[in-house]
């Protein structure tokens, strides 16, 4: 047990690496092709020409389906591993194909960097998991190769989201039956480790949102948290139901991977035409919601042309995560509701309240992980007071969910379904 912790630590060290080594790359990329060094897409498509603006997801979407379409050409004739964390510890021997999956990481990077309404944690957790793994083979026994893997994800996750201990349930409640309860210890140990050396890399604020709220929660307050599970339990399906038939859309286009992805992210920048908000995965704007809720009239507006904007990027292939996409959508859909009925419990705090809310249930409602995703918005927030409530509504949100469509975002399509296949 204590060389596994020892390299649990190694491996935590690792992921937090990568996931810095991914994110100073986009900042290089944004720097380089949009003269952004604020760090948010949000402001530099802001301060972008009109038909910049239209026509830059689209040639980062073209980019990154050339890269992987040449891929995909020049490795036809050979066996290939998986190319995806979540498929490496479902089935198979805890091995990776590192070249199908450095590829896939870098056409993420492209399509991230270039304003694409999906997730850069995605790749930060696949590389995170790829440093593992690579560690794990040369200096682990073969049976322990998905411990390690699992570790990195987790670890990957912690870092990309300073939530420790959401990434380690991550790993437990989504891969329940993969992994014996005593192999958390490791994974929890990797995911702390890596979120202490994100802050060693990048001092800052200790957790990923600033948010403040005051007081206890009445029991008015908690109904409304519950409201909101029984919500997002109905919208968690739907939205779901929508990627996949947005990805059939595409698919029945029958377009080649570049012109596929430039497709998606021609959409995205016509979006942002309506509001530069549609860029990138949300998080300024999360943030920015979070500080000071805007009108009824605004969040709608930029909620409607976010879901589009996400519909489209995962719809055509995109690599890379809707997980913080979620946590937008579900957030907008929190502070909608919140300000839809201002008449009876007016007030931003309400509307921050039910905005938390609505990140945690609809969360739980996709992924089919109610603790983790109550655990991961108060670790974000520092606002732990709100852990019971979020507890109850998580769970309701996710056996709802569960009623309506049986399968999780994760269950349901791996990564490489759900994206344009590298390694075929």
């Amino acid at each position: 047990m204590f060389r596994r912790l020892l390299i649990a630590t190694v491996t935590g060290i690792l992921a937090a690496c990568a996931v810095a080594l991914f994110r100073h790359s986009m900042y290089l990329l944004e720097w380089l092709f949009l003269s952004n060094q604020s760090g948010s897409l949000v402001n530099a498509a802001s301060t972008l020409s009109p038909w910049r603006r239209a026509i830059t997801p689209a040639l980062g979407g073209f980019a990154a389906g050339l890269l992987l379409w040449g891929w995909q050409r020049l490795n036809q004739q050979r066996p290939h591993a998986p190319t995806d964390y979540m498929e490496a510890l479902d089935a198979g021997e805890g091995q990776f194909d590192y070249g199908a999956s450095l590829v896939k990481s870098l056409a993420s990077l492209l399509v991230v960097a270039s304003g694409s309404a999906i997730g850069r944690e995605g790749a930060m957790i696949l590389l995170a998991a790829l440093a593992a793994s690579f560690f794990a083979q040369r200096f682990t026994p073969k049976k322990e190769w998905k411990l390690w893997i699992a570790c990195g994800a987790a670890a990957g996750m912690a870092s990309a989201y300073h939530a420790p201990l959401a990434g380690s349930l991550f790993i437990a409640e989504i891969l329940f039956g993969t992994l014996m309860l005593a192999s958390l210890g490791p994974v929890v140990i990797a995911a702390v480790v890596a979120l202490l050396t994100t802050r060693l890399l990048s001092p800052g604020a200790s957790t990923l949102y600033d948010v403040h709220l005051s007081g206890t929660l009445s029991a008015l307050d908690y109904s409304l948290i519950l409201t909101m599970g029984l919500l997002a339990g109905v919208l968690g399906p739907l939205f779901m139901w929508l990627m996949d038939c947005s990805h059939r859309l595409f698919l029945r286009l029958r377009l080649s991977p570049p012109l596929q992805l430039a497709l998606g992210g021609l959409i995205v920048g016509l979006l942002s035409l309506l509001t530069p908000k549609v860029w990138g995965n949300g998080y300024s704007v999360v943030q920015a919601f979070l500080l000071a809720p805007p009108l009824l009239s605004v969040i709608a507006g930029v909620f409607i042309c976010k879901v589009l904007a996400v519909l489209a990027s995962s719809g055509s292939g995109a690599p890379g995560g809707v997980f913080t996409p979620t946590l937008f959508v579900g957030m907008a859909m929190g502070m909608l509701f919140a300000k839809t009925g201002g008449v009876w419990f007016p007030g931003t705090e309400m509307a921050i309240l039910l905005g938390l809310t609505g990140m945690a249930t609809l969360l739980a409602a996709t992924t089919h992980a109610p603790i983790m995703s109550a655990l991961m918005v108060c670790e974000m927030t520092g606002q732990y007071s709100l852990l019971p409530g979020l507890l109850i509504a998580c769970v309701v949100a996710s056996v709802l969910s569960r009623t309506l469509r049986h399968n999780s975002i994760y269950g349901e399509h791996t990564a490489e379904h759900r994206q344009i296949d590298v390694s075929r």
